[in-house]
């Protein structure tokens, strides 16, 4: 009798036992269905904050470079309406004239007066070149000059480059300024020349001294026109010229832009930026 009370307490203690070992895993699996929820809760906590702190660094940064757009922008009323009106006069008058001048006059003909009007500009790449050192490119320019002013027929072609491998090298007094530090002040939209900013305005007044095309009074024996008139026509026929070899440029560079003038205004420094920084 003994015996059997001992053996049935042997296998109720092994029952219990196996019903604890069951409940165990029961009781795990709770405890991480517990511990999910929360665990993946947190998680979404923390995503929205790196989501709301992410947000809140590109406004603080979009937010800034307007800022500061704004602090070199204090003419920005006038060059709207500048912009504006450029922009008029490119789609009204400069494009169908530009269009029908290519229709008349064939192209070759069309870029040797581009290259003709380039060879005359040399003074100022040679001369911006050299201010900034630049002693190689210098070089080419003189001897770009001296090639296309003989072979390339006053500079109606281009030999030095299709032929000999010497390309031009474009600086002007703007870059120069850049080169040795000097900021680029407030931006200002030009009539007819379109977007620019305080150095590269002193850059254009400086370069116009040693153009030999542009009029400057008692200047006039070191220049080829000799009255502001032609210096007018010669920049307003390179211009209509210069157009018509690039004829839908300006209509695919603003169809993208939600606001013309800042997108201009932009480009324009970001384009001159990296032209100081070659």
């Amino acid at each position: 009798m003994k015996l059997l009370y001992f053996f049935m307490i042997i296998t109720l203690l092994t029952l219990q036992g196996c019903a604890t070992k069951e409940a165990t895993p029961d009781a795990n699996h709770q405890q991480l269905k517990t511990e999910a929820p929360a665990s993946a809760a947190l998680q979404s906590d923390i995503n929205d904050n790196q989501i709301s702190e992410a947000k809140a660094e590109g406004f603080e940064e979009e937010f800034s470079r307007e800022e500061t757009h704004n602090a070199i922008d204090p003419l920005s009323g006038y060059n709207r309406v500048m912009t504006s009106f450029n922009d008029k006069v490119m789609i009204y008058l400069i494009n169908p004239v530009a269009e029908a001048y290519a229709s008349i006059v064939p192209q070759p003909a069309r870029i040797g007066v581009s290259n003709a009007v380039d060879n005359i500009q040399f003074p100022i790449r040679f001369a911006n070149n050299l201010l900034q050192l630049k002693f190689k490119n210098s070089s080419d320019e003189l001897k770009r000059f001296i090639v296309n002013s003989t072979i390339g027929l006053g500079g109606l072609m281009d030999p030095a480059k299709n032929h000999m491998n010497i390309s031009a090298h474009d600086e002007d007094f703007g870059q120069t300024l850049g080169y040795y530090g000097v900021g680029s002040g407030f931006h200002i939209v030009l009539p007819f020349f379109g977007p620019s900013n305080v150095r590269d305005l002193l850059g254009l007044t400086a370069d116009a001294y040693i153009s030999p095309i542009v009029y400057i009074e008692n200047l006039e024996k070191y220049k080829i026109p000799n009255h502001i008139d032609h210096t007018i026509g010669i920049f307003t026929v390179d211009f209509i010229n210069t157009t018509s070899l690039h004829l839908g440029e300006y209509e695919s560079l603003k169809k993208d832009a939600i606001d013309l003038y800042p997108f201009l205004r932009d480009t324009y420094e970001q384009k001159r930026n990296s032209e100081i920084a070659e």
